[in-house]
């Protein structure tokens, strides 16, 4: 038998196998896949996503930039954008979904220590704590992937006093709201409770509108 007459033979057989699985893995997989999801879990297949008055204004998986004080504030985001006025530089953009990440900088790093500290201070003076009350983590770290949409349940609660005063809302009611919004541990055991801040403050302008959610 020649060396070409084994190639005929070995030809047929693996010119089939990769068509089967081209079409297996390439077509049949994910058309299951996605029609599965979409039966089964909708909200989640197609992003999350959260509307208000029919038009798209989020995810329940990628925060927001709130910096109004009469809004709940999310974790800072280290995340970063093109620069409008020189597009070859990068300027701080929170929360951009097109460039996640952290800023790598370490727990022996100046900067890293100096904005923490810095951060530390501006939480105290923006919720009305005193020079030594203890701030949580959470409000003063980035997450990983600086799209983090949730704050603990600590982090939320100092902040209640803020937001009560300027929405003139008894705190005991917004505490309420805060528990309603607040997510369990997933299946009981992994991770904390923490709270969606976009979704809790578009609560608060259900009932009392204000100006636009994502400012």
């Amino acid at each position: 038998m020649t060396t070409q007459s084994i190639f005929k033979g070995l030809l047929r057989p693996v010119l089939v196998s990769a068509l089967f699985f081209m079409l297996l893995t390439g077509l049949a997989y994910p058309a299951f896949t996605t029609v599965a999801a979409q039966l089964l879990f909708p909200f989640q297949a197609r992003g999350s996503l959260i509307e208000r008055d029919g038009l798209v204004i989020g995810s329940a998986l990628i925060g927001q930039h709130f910096t109004r004080p009469e809004y709940f504030h999310g974790r800072p985001s280290m995340t970063l954008g093109a620069d409008p006025q020189d597009p070859s530089k990068s300027v701080s953009q929170p929360y951009n979904a097109g460039a996640s990440g952290a800023s790598n900088l370490g727990p022996t790093s100046q900067k890293l220590m100096d904005q923490v500290s810095a951060r530390v201070q501006a939480y105290r003076h923006a919720n009305g704590l005193s020079a030594d009350a203890p701030v949580p983590v959470d409000a003063v770290t980035a997450s990983a992937s600086g799209l983090d949409p949730h704050i603990s349940v600590a982090n939320a609660r100092l902040q209640l006093a803020r937001v009560a005063r300027l929405r003139q809302i008894p705190e005991a009611t917004l505490l309420q709201l805060v528990d309603a919004h607040t997510s369990t541990r997933t299946l009981g055991v992994l991770g904390e409770p923490r709270v969606n801040v976009l979704q809790l403050n578009l609560a608060l302008d259900a009932r009392q509108p204000s100006i636009a959610v994502n400012e």
